[in-house]
């Protein structure tokens, strides 16, 4: 039986568009392992159409796969804390901007709200990072999350070292593992691993 089976388990998306391909797949695969999973979206998501798809269209993916509403605003998410507590709160992808502001304590979107409710309650939030400048400036904004009670990251590594080489993104496919673990109160390992294919 999975691990995952019967947890309520919060999917927040930030705005790193081109990997959304390789995330929705995984919200499926939460949904198959028994899990519930909650959509959270970033303003970013519901309202920017970009080459990788209308925001529209992901909305309706989202609710497809989920058969949950979005919670799409910092009200709504507020209550994940005390009222409808998460076993875990999931972002996935966690770009550069957002990244940097939940470091900070900055709570400007639905998915920061309810990764600072879930941490409000102890529970594990599990981040999966996508951005370009990891290995630049917000370099210590991963570094301070990482040494931060109750976060784990999914394993993550540089996507393309000679045409990005401040860039690091998760390996999306590593989700499921990475959440079992974080609720054993423990990162999976390794968290640096090679992204960049041979």
């Amino acid at each position: 039986m999975s691990k995952l089976k019967g947890k309520v388990i919060g999917f927040g998306l930030t705005g790193s568009h081109c990997t959304y391909h390789e995330v929705f797949p995984v919200m499926q695969e939460l949904v198959d392992l028994g899990a519930t999973v909650v959509p959270v979206l970033s303003y970013t998501v519901q309202k920017t159409d970009t080459r990788f798809g209308d925001a529209s269209d992901h909305l309706e993916k989202i609710k497809e796969i989920t058969g949950e509403e979005p919670i799409l605003t910092i009200p709504d998410a507020e209550p994940l804390g005390p009222k409808r507590p998460l076993d875990c709160m999931l972002i996935a992808p966690l770009t550069g901007n957002s990244t940097s502001k939940f470091a900070n304590a900055l709570t400007d979107s639905p998915v920061l709200m309810a990764a600072k409710a879930t941490l409000r309650n102890e529970s594990p939030v599990v981040i999966a990072v996508s951005t370009n400048d990891a290995l630049g400036l917000n370099g210590v904004n991963i570094m301070r999350l990482m040494a931060t009670k109750n976060i784990y990251f999914v394993p993550l590594g540089q996507d393309h070292p000679f045409k990005k080489p401040n860039s690091l993104v998760a390996d999306m496919t590593l989700i499921p593992e990475t959440i079992e673990a974080a609720l054993e109160g423990k990162q999976r390992q390794p968290v640096l691993i090679e992204r960049y294919p041979n």
